[in-house]
């Protein structure tokens, strides 16, 4: 039987139009949820499990999601731009089905003590996005508890270059990797000072990478690598005066 004749036999009532959609034009199946303040910023004060720290003040703006274990994986995707949009709800769902873009911030914890399909929405294997709410206005009515949506990754758009947040000490460097474009997820970086090799960082959590060495009173330069393959250096990012705390900015991935 070939994928067409399967995806036709699996269909039920309305799982049927759901299936044949995602087939056509790789639209996945999830759920979402409305994330519990409406700036988005629900976890994001204590930093979030991505590190960004407060929305508000980063380039991620309130278009924000928090994913469940399945799709955050280990935090590989934080920066990740997803196209979102509410189906097959009449209630909730805006007229039309119209798409939101957001970027992957925070991760939705399990809660084992609830169903998977009555408030355990970020239970392993749920495929599920808590939805900032500029976002989830964006797709459904605000007084929805849970929708059925479609997802996809799309490349996203960011103003500037690469942003490197600097913290740590003489003896733990660490770096915060943000605003970055196309496929948005950074699985390796490298740090440079003007009196040493390419030094390879280790994923600390989130979109935080670190080093055990001491850079201070050394220019910095990164090279950063996408999942998607593609790899860009930003030479001198920061002056040998640089002090932990700050943020520079280094070169921005273009298609």
């Amino acid at each position: 039987m070939d994928f067409g004749l399967r995806q036709l036999a699996l269909c039920i009532l309305p799982l049927c139009r759901l299936l044949l959609a995602t087939a056509e034009d790789d639209w996945k199946i999830a759920t979402a949820t409305l994330s519990r303040d409406r700036d988005g910023s629900s976890s994001v004060a204590t930093g979030g499990a991505c590190g960004y720290g407060d929305l508000r003040q980063s380039s991620y703006g309130g278009y924000s999601a928090g994913l469940s274990g399945k799709l955050f994986n280990r935090g590989s995707s934080c920066g990740a731009c997803l196209e979102v949009r509410c189906v097959n709800h009449i209630r909730w769902c805006l007229q039309g089905s119209p798409s939101v873009v957001v970027t992957a911030t925070d991760f939705c914890p399990p809660n084992s003590g609830l169903s998977s399909d009555y408030g355990g929405w970020c239970n392993f294997p749920k495929e599920h996005l808590e939805l900032s709410h500029a976002a989830f206005t964006g797709i459904a009515e605000t007084r929805a508890e849970m929708v059925p949506v479609q997802y996809r990754r799309v490349m996203c758009g960011r103003r500037g270059g690469l942003r490197f947040s600097l913290n740590g000490s003489s003896h733990f460097f660490q770096v915060l990797i943000s605003n970055v474009g196309l496929d948005g997820e950074v699985v390796g970086v490298k740090v440079k000072g003007h009196t040493t090799a390419w030094i390879t960082m280790s994923r600390n959590w989130g979109q935080n990478w670190h080093s055990s060495i001491d850079l201070i009173g050394q220019s910095l330069s990164f090279e950063v690598t996408l999942k998607g393959g593609k790899t860009i250096a930003s030479y001198d990012v920061a002056p040998p005066y640089w002090r932990f705390g700050m943020t520079y900015q280094g070169k921005q991935f273009h298609s």
